[in-house]
């Protein structure tokens, strides 16, 4: 079953690369149930950019991070998987259910949200979100970067949301780079690896023609050296 499902998201994503045809008896490899055939197709420099877009997504880099920061640096707190489900319930299955919710009924045109114009009310609902994860995080008097962690992400979503009122910066490497900012904050130089991966995600979202250079280079710079400033303050506290 579990084959079979992450088949069928595979199939979903790169659609382009899957034929329907007739179940072949005498090749006992293919895959007979889905009546698909997985056939290689040249290389798509697009399909490509694309892939790197939603693999170094907002809702894959943050939780990512989150879950490095209570596995590694807190696992041995009994209230470890309580800080995993508000942190993940806020940077994951809320925006998720947001877009998917937002995009059947048409406010937005693209789970992506490359107009500029339709990005205030989902980060207006993201920062309510964060808000009240924040008091929900202090009610389990977790270490202080996990509550700064929620309540930054609140602030910085403000932030990005004046910013959008006139301009549109990339939250692809707000986000992204925001994250290999908590990193380094909790395990030090180690974490600043992540930043080679910057020009990469750059490349992509200019490619697909989301951002333009200085959108993505100014959303890089300023969701490191924010979220840095952020926790030093509050951790120092």
């Amino acid at each position: 079953m579990t084959i079979y499902v992450v088949f069928v998201l595979i199939k979903t994503i790169f659609r382009d690369t899957f034929t329907a045809c007739d179940p072949r008896p005498d090749d006992a490899n293919n895959f007979h149930s889905g009546l698909y055939v997985f056939e290689p197709m040249p290389f798509n420099l697009h399909r490509f950019a694309n892939v790197i877009s939603w693999v170094i997504s907002p809702i894959v880099v943050a939780p990512a991070a989150y879950l490095a920061i209570v596995l590694l640096g807190f696992c041995d707190d009994v209230k470890s998987i309580s800080y995993l489900v508000i942190l993940f319930v806020s940077s994951t299955v809320a925006p998720v259910l947001l877009i998917s919710g937002l995009k059947r009924v048409g406010k937005i045109s693209d789970y992506n949200i490359p107009f500029r114009e339709q990005r205030f009310l989902p980060l207006l609902v993201l920062i309510a979100v964060n808000a009240l994860g924040y008091e929900f995080m202090l009610q389990l008097h977790p270490p202080r970067i996990l509550t700064g962690i929620l309540l930054f992400n609140a602030v910085n979503t403000i932030l990005i949301l004046l910013i959008t009122l006139q301009w549109k910066i990339s939250i692809h490497l707000f986000t992204f780079s925001s994250s290999a900012g908590l990193l380094f904050m909790q395990f030090g130089v180690v974490a600043l690896w992540m930043l080679l991966l910057v020009p990469i995600l750059m490349w992509s979202r200019i490619f697909l023609k989301a951002h333009n250079f200085m959108q993505t280079l100014v959303g890089a710079v300023v969701g490191f050296v924010v979220m840095v400033a952020e926790l030093k303050w509050w951790t120092g506290l």
